[in-house]
């Protein structure tokens, strides 16, 4: 197998051994996020609310869609790091994939084999069995650690609600200490205002796992990434995952909205009622910003909409192309664009 799965306790670090790199550390670097939409096999999972995605379901999703949908999912990978001119992106977080085994699948597509993606993944408690996971290219990525943290929620009548653990992981990029933390927070189901504190729990355990890793160095290289089921300017990102939306607001001991001035340009990740919502976010410390540094900084924030993942007629025209509309088959890709950065020193 060509890829390095981690299977750990979730507070375990994991020390692997270092690939030689055969790219200048000078060279950009290209990190991106991605909602994969609902990437499930087959088979239907027990204790998993996966049935609807089984050949006898409503949607009859069978080997056939499961394939097209993998392909789909790596050409708009591979897509982002062609626009930037580096064949496929340094590192990529993704969400709304059920296990282990489909990423294995995803890297292993004619799309992707060719960068030998290692993948870092932990099933979370979530109970339609979607999670999150980090793919890295391990030329330009070398992790030491990771942890799967449980994000712990409860409902209006205080039963624990189970969802997405937010992934973090260190390492090195091309020989730079660096940390990220992929997330997909609690939904809007059920309502948008009914939902906010889960969201906002979600920022403040964010928050911690920040304030954690610059408690053991205070320059720490952050990188805060996934669907928040919020845009920039709501509390949840603003107020409790402090994050400033220009960098004069960031402040040394906050965090800036790399993907924010996107949003004020009135452009998204996913469209819901003619509105462009911006949820899938990435979110650095400030020294990612600093340009004088002579470490890696931002030289780019962008959202990967090219015209062929936009629905192309009817009411829904320039939206999202989806792989299904309720169980209707579309055959597209996600209701979620990918967003990205591009990082040189």
């Amino acid at each position: 197998m060509n890829k390095l799965s981690f299977w750990l306790i979730p507070v375990v670090f994991l020390v692997v051994m270092a690939i030689p790199s055969c790219q200048s550390p000078h060279e950009k670097k290209v990190i991106g996020f991605y909602n994969l939409e609902n990437l499930f096999d087959t088979i239907d999972a027990p204790d998993v609310r996966d049935e609807e995605f089984t050949p006898q379901s409503e949607k009859q999703w069978d080997a056939n869609r499961y394939q097209r949908k993998l392909q789909n999912m790596a050409s708009v990978i591979s897509g982002v790091g062609a626009a930037e001119g580096v064949g496929a992106p340094a590192i990529m977080g993704l969400c709304e994939m059920e296990n282990l085994q489909v990423l294995e699948d995803l890297v292993s597509t004619d799309r992707l084999k060719a960068y030998n993606y290692q993948i870092i993944h932990q099933d979370s408690p979530d109970k339609r069995g979607i999670d999150v996971a980090l793919i890295y290219r391990p030329e330009s990525f070398k992790p030491d650690g990771y942890r799967a943290v449980p994000l712990f929620i409860k409902g209006e009548e205080g039963n624990r609600i189970y969802t997405r653990d937010q992934l973090v992981v260190s390492g090195y990029l091309s020989g730079e200490r660096i940390h990220f933390i992929v997330n997909h927070w609690p939904s809007r189901y059920g309502g948008r205002e009914r939902s906010i504190p889960l969201r906002k729990a979600a920022g403040k355990l964010t928050r911690t796992l920040v304030d954690s890793i610059r408690g053991e160095n205070s320059d720490a290289s952050i990188v805060v990434m996934g669907d928040l089921n919020d845009d920039p300017v709501d509390e949840s990102v603003k107020k409790y995952l402090m994050a400033g939306v220009t960098p004069q607001t960031a402040g040394s001991d906050s965090l800036f909205n790399a993907t924010a001035p996107l949003f004020f340009k009135g452009r998204g990740t996913l469209c819901y009622r003619d509105f462009w919502n911006l949820f899938d976010q990435i979110i650095v410390t400030p020294n990612l910003m600093d340009d004088s540094s002579d470490n890696y900084h931002i030289v780019k924030t962008e959202i990967y909409d090219k015209q062929y993942l936009r629905q192309q007629e009817g009411d829904y025209s320039g939206y999202p192309f989806r792989t299904f509309v309720g169980d209707w088959y579309h055959g597209g890709y996600s209701d979620h664009f990918a967003s990205y950065i591009v990082l040189k020193k």
